[in-house]
């Protein structure tokens, strides 16, 4: 049986694989979607050996199945966002406390302790449906916090503007977490700068404005809060972990959570590091649905394992993840 102590304690590459080929075969025996994939696949799983070898479910799945690993009634269920008329993402969560571990403990890896922070999240598409993984994550955080003067902003930006500006003077540490497309808002309406203050962007312009290149949009966002780097989240509905970059588009994992990059024209075959490719998530801590999951998006994997998101594949949906157009 795998706990939630054998996921979130992993030290080392070696461990993480041990793990994680434990993870494929009780989800194998498990996850009746996931099985039906590996078998079409013709893949015995007494062979799988190394983390290549494991099958990777295409995150389609989510929008036509229920993805998940044991019997439990979900918890709660996160749908991705989407225009009118799009099939979206459904991921039924049979233990949130997972997500809650997950989140809380990779935001202290790469961040230190929450309460350090007053965390502002200006996050008006997410605020306005239901289902969202990362506002049930931003608002724990907020919470979390103990700070009085954390708290979600939806269209008041004057509001915000007024406090992110004392908070920042006073010499409190902050944390600003914004959808793409209403940092730019905010930045048009007032030019900061800012000496105390952590810019994170989750990505999405959500049709509201036109796409940017990554370097472009920081440009701007360094620009406008006066802030030297833009942090950025990578996260998606059907995940229970996030990667975190903290500057230059670089994202690092958490330690329960890595990638392997396919190659574009067959996607059981992976490519070199400092190649472009699709983008396979491992998510352990997502036991209880599909740790293997290959996703829309492209990039490159680094020798230190770190990663760049470079786009999506054409063909996919335009969503709400953290993703810039090639």
């Amino acid at each position: 049986m795998i706990t939630a102590n054998d996921i979130f304690t992993i030290s080392s590459h070696k461990q993480f694989e041990k793990i994680a080929l434990k993870v494929f075969r009780f989800q194998h025996e498990n996850n009746q979607v996931y099985r039906d994939f590996c078998d079409f696949l013709k893949v015995n799983p007494q062979q799988v050996k190394s983390l290549e070898q494991i099958p990777f479910l295409p995150i389609q799945f989510f929008k036509s199945h229920n993805v998940v690993s044991n019997n439990d009634p979900a918890q709660v269920t996160f749908t991705s966002s989407g225009t009118t008329g799009m099939i979206t993402s459904r991921h039924l969560v049979t233990d949130v406390s997972l997500y809650e571990e997950s989140y809380r403990n990779g935001f202290s890896q790469f961040y230190g302790n929450i309460e350090d922070y007053v965390v502002l999240a200006l996050l008006p598409s997410y605020l306005e449906r239901d289902g969202s993984s990362l506002i049930y994550m931003v608002e724990d955080l907020i919470k979390l916090s103990n700070q009085a003067e954390s708290g979600f902003y939806l269209h008041n930006h004057d509001d915000l503007i007024k406090k992110l500006t004392a908070l920042d003077e006073s010499g409190q540490n902050v944390i600003l977490i914004g959808v793409t497309y209403a940092l730019l808002d905010l930045i048009e309406k007032h030019q900061f700068n800012l000496k105390n203050t952590i810019i994170m962007e989750t990505g999405g312009m959500k049709g509201k404005r036109k796409e940017m290149i990554r370097e472009e949009l920081h440009e701007q966002l360094c620009k406008g809060f006066g802030v030297s780097a833009i942090h950025s989240e990578y996260g998606m509905t059907e995940l229970l972990a996030q990667a975190y970059s903290l500057g230059e588009g670089i994202f690092e994992c958490p330690s329960w959570m890595n990638i392997l990059v396919r190659d574009p024209e067959d996607a059981l075959t992976y490519v070199q590091d400092g190649k472009t490719g699709g983008i396979n998530v491992i998510d352990l801590a997502n036991i209880n649905s599909c740790s293997f999951i290959a996703t829309h998006d492209l990039g490159k994997k680094y020798p230190n394992n770190s990663f760049e998101v470079l786009g999506r594949f054409d063909n996919s949906d335009i969503r709400g993840c953290n993703l810039m157009v090639l």
